[in-house]
């Protein structure tokens, strides 16, 4: 469905307007209109315009979800994750890609494994739900393919042991189902990815991710975090190269 997007500063800067336009086929337009003066807790920027914002807390008996948004010159993409009230289950994914009006940037095709293979070198940039200071890291993410339906994906962090990971791979689906909260990974149009649980298991730390490839040797992913009590805990920033 066709969107429009404004943000239009006013009283000096010192409050935003945000109008949304969606034109639905054979429908009339619907706007929706909303004023900010400042955020919520619940809604971080990074300084290169990336941004989320979405649940601060899991609960058996709310509604859980969150967004992820990327800037890259004249593009933005979104991405929206939604989970069931009652199952818990992974419910609905909304993939939303702009562009500023007047440009005609092209999309970026799907996303596919072997964009993702090979070594990953990058830092991470982390602001924290309590507001303690922004912290930085140095990542590294290697991907490499096992067989025909299997990858092997190993993370490493300062002063840490390697994290690795086995996953299956079925079409534009990669399962994690090795670790506490099994994973998916959706590869998806624009050059994007969605990472979530397939289904939120209690009493699990868990985090939501996505990510944007913005040429074939520069990525960047959104990972927001929760602990165990599903309390948010942080959002991250990682910016990789491949090697």
């Amino acid at each position: 469905m066709p969107t429009e997007v404004a943000l239009i500063s006013q009283a000096d800067d010192q409050a935003m307007r945000q109008e949304i336009h969606r034109y639905p086929p054979g429908q009339d337009k619907q706007s929706t209109i909303l004023e900010y003066r400042s955020l919520n807790r619940a809604t971080v920027f990074f300084e290169n315009g990336a941004f989320s914002q979405g649940s601060i807390q899991w609960g058996p008996f709310s509604e859980f979800g969150a967004e992820l948004g990327f800037i890259a010159g004249s593009r933005r993409l979104r991405i929206v994750q939604l989970f069931a009230q009652a199952s818990h289950e992974f419910k609905q994914l909304t993939l939303i890609r702009e562009q500023l009006k007047g440009t005609d940037t092209p999309e970026k095709p799907p996303l596919t494994l072997n964009d993702l293979i090979g070594t990953w070198q990058g830092e991470a940039l982390t602001q924290y739900a309590d507001l303690r200071p922004q912290t930085t890291q140095a990542t590294q993410l290697s991907i490499e393919i096992l067989s025909a339906n299997q990858i092997r994906q190993t993370i490493q962090l300062p002063n840490l042991p390697p994290i690795t990971s086995i996953g299956s791979v079925a079409g534009q689906v990669i399962s994690f189902d090795g670790g506490s909260q099994p994973v998916q990974v959706l590869l998806l149009p624009d050059g994007a990815s969605a990472t979530c649980p397939k289904r939120i298991i209690p009493r699990q730390p868990l985090f939501l991710e996505a990510g944007w490839l913005i040429d074939s040797h520069t990525r960047q992913r959104m990972i927001r975090s929760y602990d165990t009590s599903g309390a948010w805990l942080s959002l991250t920033l990682v910016t990789e190269h491949k090697i």
